[in-house]
């Protein structure tokens, strides 16, 4: 499990953007990078600087998964057959922790990961603690028994400022059937993501 070893918020303020549109993200206060020198005027961007950009973004929105794992998803992608770009959004979108925080399990993409490694998500009945495990189309996703009283998952299922995708399909409160693998305008992101650029960037 990859852990992040900096506060999350600080990728917001360093992207400029609230990437994962919660309101306690510190981009509501403060649109500068964070650190001593991070209100100093901002050069312009290289054509590489822009690419780099994207790909931290993509990466950070999904829990900042491992380099390793990025590209090896990434290079997947570039495999199967139509656009690179949209292959790479449905093969992160179909990552089990991903799945968890859609279906609003979880109020984080850190928390949905914890959530998975403790234990706590079964797949078709089955308990399963990899948070990258692909979720296939048709699978059932549901809490298990001690996490239908976690307070952390009652308050997820509460938050107003995310919706459930159509893509996740709800049965009562506890159990999601992952319907299909969406393309990149059915993802719900807060902010504009460029998978094209993180394209650009791998194939450099």
């Amino acid at each position: 499990m990859s852990k992040r070893k900096s506060a999350k918020y600080k990728l917001d303020r360093r992207m400029g953007e609230n990437i994962w549109g919660r309101p306690k993200s510190s981009v509501n206060r403060r649109s500068y990078g964070p650190g001593q020198h991070g209100q100093r005027r901002k050069g312009k961007l290289s054509d590489y600087g822009i690419q780099l950009r994207a790909k931290q973004k993509l990466k950070g929105y999904y829990g900042d998964v491992t380099e390793k794992q990025f590209k090896a998803t990434y290079q997947e992608a570039s495999r199967m057959k139509g656009d690179t770009g949209q292959n790479l959004i449905g093969l992160l979108e179909q990552r089990l922790d991903m799945v968890v925080y859609r279906a609003k399990f979880a109020p984080t993409i850190f928390a949905a990961r914890q959530i998975v490694s403790h234990g706590h998500i079964r797949v078709n009945g089955v308990k399963c603690n990899i948070a990258s495990r692909r979720v296939k189309v048709g699978d059932i996703i549901s809490l298990g028994n001690k996490a239908k009283e976690m307070a952390l998952i009652i308050e997820a299922q509460n938050l107003p400022e995310r919706d459930i995708p159509d893509y996740v399909a709800v049965d009562g409160t506890d159990k999601i059937t992952f319907v299909r693998v969406p393309t990149l305008d059915e993802v719900p992101y807060p902010v504009k993501m460029e998978p094209n650029l993180v394209v650009e960037f791998y194939s450099r």
